[in-house]
């Protein structure tokens, strides 16, 4: 699931809060969805999408049709990123409160290599499509939060 290295790369969270269908009046997640469509912007007219499942493809796949794109497997001129950090943030988060999230939440803004694939799944962290992506340092970082105790990052690498 590597990006090609001549392709910008973008993060965003796989929050189904994103899809169109849960769009409203008053948008929960407005500032998120500001950043999620101004990193996919930058993906150009043809991006490939690379989730940890379904719900993340699918995710994926509205926000590139909402910036006009087209989802490719080959010939693709960015990649989007679909994935969460830790979703057990905080006592209300999906997961409860688990201790060690933040430090592993902090972990992943030094370097997504190395992820323990074990902690990941007990922390229910889209450990798989993480791996590849560059450190959060080397990025244009647009959203950096844990609303509703889920770690979202947006991020742009060029």
């Amino acid at each position: 699931m590597s990006a090609p290295a001549a392709a910008v790369t973008a993060l965003v969270p796989g929050v189904p809060a994103l899809l169109p269908s849960y769009a409203s009046l008053e948008d929960p997640v407005a500032d998120l969805r500001a950043a999620c469509r101004s990193a996919v912007g930058e993906l150009g007219p043809r991006v490939r999408v690379l989730a940890s499942g379904p719900s993340g493809l699918r995710v994926g796949a509205a926000l590139v049709a909402d910036a006009g794109a087209s989802v490719v497997d080959a010939g693709e001129t960015g990649v989007l990123v679909v994935g969460n950090g830790s979703a057990k943030r905080t006592e209300k988060a999906p997961g409860h409160l688990d201790e060690r999230a933040a430090g592993f939440d902090a972990a992943l803004r030094t370097s997504f290599a190395g992820i323990d694939p074990v902690l990941a799944a007990e922390l229910w962290a889209d450990a798989a499509c993480l791996g590849d992506l560059p450190p959060l340092a080397a990025a244009d970082v647009r959203y950096d939060d844990a609303p509703f105790g889920v770690q979202y990052w947006v991020a742009v690498w060029a």
